[in-house]
C-alpha cells in the first residue's frame, strides 16, 4: 500500500511536470509576434486618444496598423499546420 502511494505521487508529479513544460512551450512559442502585436495594440490606443487628426494622416496609421495585426495573426494561423 504504501508503494501504491509512492508510486501514484511520482505520476501525479511526472505529469504536472509534463503539463507545464508544454503550456510553457507553447507559450513561448512566437515571442518576437506576439511583442509585436503587443506593441502595434498599444501604439493603435494612443493613435485612437490622439488630440489632433493630422490631416487624415493619423486614420490611415490606424488602418496601416489594422493591416499589420491582420498580417501578424495569419502568419501565427499559418503556423499551425
Amino acid at each position: 500500500m504504501h508503494r501504491n502511494r509512492w508510486t501514484r505521487t511520482l505520476l501525479v508529479l511526472a505529469l504536472g511536470i509534463a503539463l507545464g513544460a508544454g503550456a510553457a512551450w507553447t507559450a513561448e512559442r512566437h515571442p518576437e509576434i506576439r511583442a509585436a502585436q503587443r506593441s502595434l495594440h498599444q501604439a493603435k490606443s494612443r493613435l485612437e486618444h490622439a488630440a489632433h487628426d493630422y490631416a487624415g494622416h493619423r486614420v490611415k496609421a490606424i488602418g496601416f496598423i489594422d493591416n499589420a495585426l491582420e498580417e501578424l495573426q495569419l502568419a501565427l494561423e499559418s503556423d499551425k499546420n
